[in-house]
């Protein structure tokens, strides 16, 4: 009998699309960046406008008020799932990171089982921070003073352009594990990968709008995130020392919380200084409570 010959076909490529309230929306612009041009894994990815940006900041508003009330255990049970969501699509990170950031395997997978491990490990503090952070102060009087932690509310986060995981990895998680809602706008050179991180959110358990990623031009978005009245505080990593000003001077117009890291301050994404307690201590108030004593 003859061959018979396989019928051709389009492959079916993935639609990168923006990452808020829980659901994955184009741009309301209509507008797409093409990442990879010239190569087999050339690909459309949404950018995002200041529109976006709005519609993710009312969403990260109304999650704050259920995550930041959730129990600290319960938060930690959360992104635990969230570190074995990533481990379940480990392979595809793997790949996305040696495509897209022209890693060899090896390195691409370093990336991704840090990545892991960190959301592991950051996971293990939602339940442990505030008993480090809190204190009983020693006043005159008979009165009891204490201090204690809560999160600031809604924070701004530019991820570095590379590691494109990893870096987003750092920067968005240690913001959640205090209560805070998340708004974070991804690497230029690779976006795809965080959009992979941004499925991983959505089968996490996390309350839609809690954590927000944003694809696009930062040279657009960014400003916006630093002006906008209702983000309480912002983090840019790996900025060039005149942006990461402007970011600055712009929040501080409505006095918001500034984190500039700007590029060459923190080279080794890999090493302990990348994973640390601070991280989360840079997103919480510290109430302070005073209590008679002795009655």
């Amino acid at each position: 009998m003859p061959k018979t010959r396989e019928p051709l076909r389009l492959d079916v490529r993935k639609t990168y699309k923006l990452y808020v309230n829980g659901a994955f929306v184009r741009s309301e612009s209509g507008r797409s960046d093409v990442v990879g041009a010239g190569t087999d894994d050339s690909a459309n990815v949404a950018r995002a406008s200041r529109k976006d940006l709005r519609d993710a900041a009312v969403a990260a508003r109304t999650a704050f008020a259920r995550w930041a009330t959730m129990s600290p255990i319960s938060r930690g049970l959360v992104l635990y799932r969230l570190a074995e969501m990533m481990d379940a699509r480990r392979a595809e990170c793997v790949e996305r990171l040696r495509l897209g950031m022209n890693l060899d395997e090896a390195g691409a997978l370093r990336e991704t089982t840090a990545a892991i491990d960190r959301t592991l490990w950051y996971a293990g503090w939602c339940d442990k921070y505030a008993a480090v952070l809190s204190a009983r102060n020693p006043v005159a009087g008979p009165y009891y003073n204490y201090s204690t932690p809560e999160p600031t509310g809604i924070v701004g986060v530019v991820a570095p352009d590379e590691p494109s995981l990893l870096g987003l990895v750092s920067s968005l998680v240690p913001p959640l594990v205090s209560g805070n809602a998340v708004i974070a706008i991804a690497s230029e050179l690779d976006p795809r990968t965080a959009i992979v991180f941004a499925e991983c959110l959505a089968t996490s358990d996390l309350p839609a709008g809690t954590a927000n990623i944003l694809t696009g031009r930062r040279i657009e978005i960014a400003p916006h995130l630093a002006r906008h009245m209702d983000v309480n505080a912002i983090a840019a990593y790996g900025l060039d020392a005149p942006f990461a000003a402007e970011l600055e001077r712009l929040a501080a117009d409505n006095l918001k919380r500034s984190r500039m890291l700007p590029a060459g301050s923190l080279a080794d994404w890999l090493s302990p200084e990348a994973q640390d307690l601070e991280h989360v201590a840079a997103f919480v108030e510290i109430k302070t409570i005073w209590h008679p004593a002795g009655i």
